[in-house]
């Protein structure tokens, strides 16, 4: 009798087992939460090894940053985190905001880099200087977050204020910042103002060209400035799910053919690459778990199968 053939493993099975070979103890909670029915506890119980006494976060959360030392970076990612799972409220925000007060310039918002870095290891495009600028980089992401949930802190009035005045004076941008600005804007409380802005904002990332819409083209077009060889941002970059406001940006068909391509990104071992440059050993590693759980929620927030 003839045996009959396995069905191949769904995009969900494959990642599931690059995630237990390769990711943080994190990342593990993180895709058992979304995925297995894991519990928000669990995870919560995994970023606490990442903070710190003065209540930030530190310990390489953000891959690119190493060291234990907390920064503004590594914070918004445990925001996010928290966010994810539901957990972003309460008195572990409230300390979180006294961390993001301490540490804030004199115009209330965050730098991208606070000089406690120095004497530790850091991706090279993020120098540390002694009196690091206000950056929407930093700041967008967290008072988007901490709106988004309703938190109301004392610290939010000129962080918010910052946010406003930077985004709608956008000028020349790159696509990192232009993500900042839609995590900002998609938080914001006054969403006729958000709206307005958001619509100005995809305008500008067209006409600068920092969306590849032809993913099919990677090859021939060049990246933003700055930025490695083949580190293109695609419309699922900016609009990482269905409710985003960046999703008014693009038709239809062009976002199909990014989740298309999004899709097909994944690896034989399971995994999603990582398209920024890898400057340590350790970093693409910790990185492509990350990446990974992102292009899973992503497809799934568009209703893509993955199994």
């Amino acid at each position: 009798m003839a045996e009959i053939a396995s069905p191949p493993p769904t995009p969900l099975a494959r990642a599931e087992r690059f995630v237990w070979l390769t990711a943080r103890v994190l990342e593990q909670r993180l895709f058992e939460h979304h995925f297995l029915g894991g519990t928000a506890d669990a995870v919560e119980t995994a970023l606490a090894a990442y903070r710190n006494d003065d209540n930030g976060y530190g310990h390489a959360l953000e891959p690119d940053l190493r060291g234990p030392v907390s920064q503004p970076l590594h914070t918004a990612h445990a925001l996010r985190v928290l966010d994810r799972i539901g957990r972003c409220d309460g008195r572990q925000v409230e300390r979180i905001c006294r961390y993001l007060t301490r540490i804030s310039t004199p115009e209330g918002a965050l730098p991208a880099l606070h000089p406690s870095q120095r004497g530790y290891p850091a991706a090279p495009w993020i120098p540390v200087v002694d009196d690091p600028p206000s950056a929407l980089l930093a700041t967008g992401p967290v008072v988007g977050v901490l709106h988004r949930n309703e938190v109301w802190n004392a610290w939010l009035f000129r962080a918010t204020d910052f946010c406003w005045a930077a985004v709608e004076s956008l000028a020349q941008t790159h696509p990192y910042e232009a993500e900042a600005a839609v995590a900002f804007l998609d938080g914001a409380p006054d969403r006729p103002r958000a709206a307005a802005a958001a619509h100005r904002l995809g305008r500008l990332v067209r006409d600068q060209g920092l969306v590849l819409l032809e993913p099919e083209r990677a090859a021939e077009v060049p990246v933003a400035q700055g930025y490695a060889p083949g580190e293109h941002h695609f419309a699922y970059d900016f609009a990482a799910a269905p409710g985003s406001l960046a999703r008014s940006w693009f038709t239809d068909a062009e976002l199909d053919r990014s989740l298309d391509h999004l899709a097909s990104l994944q690896q034989e071992d399971g995994g999603w690459p990582v398209n920024w440059r890898a400057w340590a050993p350790g970093t693409e590693l910790e990185c492509r778990p990350m990446v990974t759980l992102d292009a899973l929620l992503t497809l799934r927030a568009y209703g893509r199968p993955i199994g």
